[in-house]
């Protein structure tokens, strides 16, 4: 796999030309991790950009409890530990494999002379992590002030396509964690939601929406 091929898939870099990028491919190694792997670690120091080309990542957080929060899961042209570019900070999450991966690493400080030179590519950096801010306030919002039965309806509207139908590419007990509950609560409000004729459970990992509008009511 060349270096190039994962790079192009990064919106961060689409605006770069064919030599551009492959200033960027000199300095990026292609790695891969089996599921359950961990790509790095939370307090770990690194100065690297990571990008998902095959597979998917899971970003947690350990709280000082033991507790596992899910906090995004990353697919093919998503990046990680962008942070690490602009602190010398350990990471704050855990990045594990949920599948097979193929990870593209970027060595940050060379990265940082590139963005010198290609100044767009920092400006969609900071326009990722302004979404991701966003995205991360909604959810503060969401765990603080909406109820079990909200986060689960809003969820389920996020993830349906137009036809309504819903296939789940997560565990559930990832998914869980990320609502901010247990996976025997969301497993019962799901079982509820169909009860009353709102969804239809198709197995583990998909589901279809029936009411639509009840769901809306529950936001």
């Amino acid at each position: 796999m060349g270096a190039k091929t994962c790079i192009e898939l990064v919106p961060i870099f689409s605006s770069l030309t064919f030599d551009e990028m492959m200033e960027v491919a000199s300095i990026t190694v292609s790695r891969k991790y089996k599921k359950g792997e961990m790509v790095f670690l939370q307090g770990q120091m690194e100065k690297k950009l990571y990008v998902v080309h095959k597979g998917r990542v899971k970003i947690t957080r350990i709280s000082s409890s033991g507790k596992e929060q899910v906090i995004r899961i990353l697919g093919p042209g998503d990046f990680m530990g962008e942070l690490s570019l602009f602190n010398n900070e350990p990471y704050a999450n855990n990045a594990e494999a949920i599948e097979d991966t193929t990870v593209c690493i970027i060595d940050g400080d060379k990265l940082k002379d590139i963005m010198a030179k290609y100044p767009a590519i920092a400006f969609k950096v900071l326009e990722e992590l302004s979404h991701r801010l966003k995205r991360a306030e909604n959810l503060i919002e969401n765990l603080g002030v909406k109820d079990v039965e909200s986060r689960i309806a809003e969820m389920l509207l996020e993830l349906a396509d137009d036809e309504g139908n819903i296939t789940l590419t997560v565990r559930k007990g990832d998914l869980a964690s990320h609502l901010g509950m247990s996976q025997e609560t969301l497993s019962r409000k799901l079982s509820y939601f169909q009860d009353k004729g709102w969804i239809e459970l198709k197995g583990h990992k998909n589901i279809k929406i029936l009411d639509k509008e009840s769901l809306e009511g529950l936001i």
